[in-house]
């Protein structure tokens, strides 16, 4: 059962990021979507960034969107998990600490981030290769 835990903590995490990703670039509907487009999304990180100069925010929401999209990939095809988990929880918390401080505690809760950040912590401890290039890669040595 650890290695079905563990596939669907990839999947879920990962495809988590990519329909964020999707929403940003306007992929989703806009009756389920939380921004839209790229201007709303660099609206938010504007709100979640306030320290930061408004000439900053699109190097900022590209970077971001960047790490989802590379950390999605490697968590859906199991290349690195553990790091790749790990750099999500941190992720995550960076997002949970920038809502917190600037829109405060309901979206944390509301958006699961919290919950998300944790599932990743949880999958970088998890042993086991079920489903991962990983697996591939420790055979070549």
């Amino acid at each position: 059962m650890q290695h079905i835990s563990k596939l669907f903590l990839r999947l879920s995490l990962a495809f988590g990021f990519l329909s964020a990703v999707a929403d940003r670039l306007g992929f989703w509907p806009v009756e389920v979507s939380a921004w839209g487009n790229w201007k709303n999304f660099l609206d938010y990180t504007q709100i979640l960034n306030p320290w930061f100069p408004t000439v900053i925010i699109p190097t900022i929401g590209f970077i971001v969107t960047t790490l989802e999209v590379v950390f999605a990939v490697c968590l859906i095809v199991g290349f690195k998990t553990s790091l790749f988990a790990k750099l999500s929880c941190y992720l995550l918390l960076f997002f949970a600490f920038a809502m917190l401080t600037t829109t405060g505690i309901k979206g944390v809760f509301d958006y699961s981030v919290l919950s998300a950040s944790a599932g990743a912590f949880s999958l970088s401890l998890l042993k086991g290769n079920f489903l991962e290039f990983d697996k591939y890669l420790l055979k070549q040595q």
